[in-house]
């Protein structure tokens, strides 16, 4: 029987994706996507549960399984504030994570960010720092982090700073000291998820960029 992976995140860009990788994969025997509204999926190893993320305490049975991909994030305009933002790419994560550590979930998969650092003048980028150090002091035998620049891909909503944040990424990116934050498209970080989630790894590990293109 193969592994039972839980996704967060699972309506994003990059989690639609890890979705649709999972049910196709050999060693994943069943998917749990938590999301906040009914989101149906045509491969019958997919379950959806939907849940209140404000009161995920409530779902900890659910938090069963081998894996735990945490792709969850907003942006602060869908957000409305940089509050309500922290809520979910912060405090939404953390909790899940903490319900799947209690309940032995062995390897934890994390989409984090470029730049990631709770030193930050960022908001955001403080914020991906702070989740990354909390993550990391939970008991899980495996945690990989993955941090991509900014993510491409077709999205639900239409983001025009994104759009032209691309394009302008993407020239300037031909600047050695600037590839770091060459954009990269949700299917490649999903790809990268899923190859991880395959294989052995260190107990602690970080992908950045430039290991995540594949």
């Amino acid at each position: 029987m193969g592994k039972i992976a839980i996704v967060i995140g699972a309506t994003g860009l990059v989690g639609r994706a890890l979705v649709d990788h999972l049910a196709s994969a050999d060693h994943i025997g069943k998917i749990i996507t938590l999301t906040r509204r009914s989101a149906m999926h045509s491969s019958s190893k997919v379950i959806n549960q939907v849940v209140d993320f404000d009161h995920l305490e409530d779902y900890a049975e659910l938090f069963n399984a081998d894996l735990l991909f945490s792709c969850l994030g907003t942006t602060i305009k869908q957000a409305g504030s940089i509050a309500a933002q922290r809520k979910v790419d912060l405090d939404y994560q953390l909790k899940a994570a903490q319900l799947a550590s209690n309940n032995g979930v062995e390897h934890y998969l994390l989409v984090s960010s470029s730049g990631a650092n709770e030193q930050s003048n960022s908001a955001y980028l403080k914020m991906k720092g702070v989740l990354e150090r909390k993550i990391k002091s939970l008991p899980f035998r495996r945690i990989s982090i993955f941090q991509p620049s900014l993510l491409l891909g077709q999205r639900t909503d239409f983001r025009l700073g994104e759009k032209i944040a691309s394009w302008v990424m993407s020239a300037l990116c031909v600047i050695p000291w600037l590839r770091r934050y060459q954009p990269i498209t949700g299917e490649q970080v999903a790809s990268k998820m899923l190859m991880v989630s395959q294989k052995t790894g260190r107990s602690r590990e970080l992908f950045r960029l430039d290991d995540i293109f594949i």
